[in-house]
């Protein structure tokens, strides 16, 4: 089965029509929806504030020029993500800098505070759930000849 394609977000304006809410949801609202959840850290990621669970960043606001001004980064996976977009691609959209990585961009000027804070559990969850996967490959590793373990460096 071939993987969704996407359609990737022009460059430009993004107010397609609808104007941005007055209402606008800013990076405070974001800390604040995140840190109500247990075990997670307010942090920065390449200098921009973030959430982290676990020391993993999880969700933090766009550094990358491609990404519109006020636009959140979550974490959500690949399959997600395609989700998302489809559903709601006012709200969601992806850039081509973006495209390796298992994120989702969020125009906050556009989010419902209530899809937000369910996007960011899912975003902690899915850190989490990467997080476990990774501690699990240690053991693997003392379990290969030493021979094997230098090919890894």
């Amino acid at each position: 089965m071939a993987a969704p394609r996407l359609a990737l977000a022009r460059t430009g304006s993004h107010t397609g029509g609808m104007p941005p809410s007055k209402t606008a949801i800013g990076f405070e609202t974001v800390r604040a929806l995140g840190l109500a959840m247990p075990d997670v850290d307010a942090g920065t990621t390449f200098g921009s504030p973030a959430l982290k669970v676990h020391g993993r960043m999880f969700a933090c606001l766009a550094t990358h020029k491609s990404a519109e001004p006020h636009t959140l980064v979550a974490s959500v996976g690949f399959d997600r993500r395609a989700e998302l977009i489809a559903a709601d691609p006012d709200v969601y959209y992806l850039k081509e800098h973006y495209v390796n990585y298992p994120v989702v961009l969020v125009r906050l000027s556009r989010v419902h505070p209530d899809a937000l804070r369910g996007l960011l559990g899912t975003a902690k969850r899915f850190e989490e759930s990467r997080a476990k996967k990774r501690k699990k490959r240690p053991a693997l590793l003392k379990a290969l000849p030493q021979g094997r373990r230098m090919l890894r460096s």
